[in-house]
């Protein structure tokens, strides 16, 4: 019997799997990654374009869902006349008037509010203090000077400002690369 013998310099340690290099872009991620507090204001920046994404299903006049005499309408898609609950005048209905509150409180008729049921430029001419009102449980931010909702308008004005300087930065950057600066 003959035995063999290993020669232990010509064993080889077993192959280690390199990891894979990572591209520039990864890297430049995984370093955002680390600046905590620019990797969290990316998080709040993509929740507030969220929220002022669906300000109209947040904060609006309009009900998200309304149910009267056996009849289905999603009134923030299309508002229709007064005269589909029960009103006199063929024009937009105005979900802050009295009559139609009335028209929703018979049995059977009901309206599903957004949370916060005024819009960026609905007025509440039925409020009993004057304007600009404080905080309170039907204004949140409270009033300004014409009686509009102040949460309502800062949902709807971020949206707008967002979108003026992401617009502004695509066409300075589109002249810029054109004009070879």
């Amino acid at each position: 019997m003959t035995a063999t013998i290993a020669n232990p310099a010509s064993a080889s340690p077993p192959a280690m799997a390199l990891p894979r290099p990572m591209s520039p872009h990864q890297r430049a991620w995984a370093r955002f990654k680390r600046n905590r507090i620019g990797y969290g204001s990316l998080w709040i920046m993509a929740a507030l374009l969220v929220v002022s994404a669906l300000a109209e299903l947040i904060s609006n006049d309009r009900p998200l869902v309304a149910r009267y005499n056996g009849h289905w309408s999603f009134p923030v898609f299309s508002n229709p006349s007064e005269t589909a609950y029960g009103g006199d005048f063929a024009t937009p209905t105005d979900w802050k008037d009295p009559f139609i509150t009335a028209q929703f409180q018979k049995p059977g008729n009901w309206r599903l509010l957004t949370i916060n049921p005024h819009s960026a430029t609905s007025t509440d001419y039925f409020q009993k203090e004057p304007n600009p009102a404080k905080p309170r449980a039907k204004n949140w931010l409270g009033t300004d000077s014409l009686g509009q909702d102040m949460l309502a308008r800062l949902l709807y004005g971020f949206r707008v400002s967002i979108l003026f300087g992401l617009a502004l930065t695509t066409v300075g950057t589109v002249i810029a690369v054109t004009a070879g600066a």
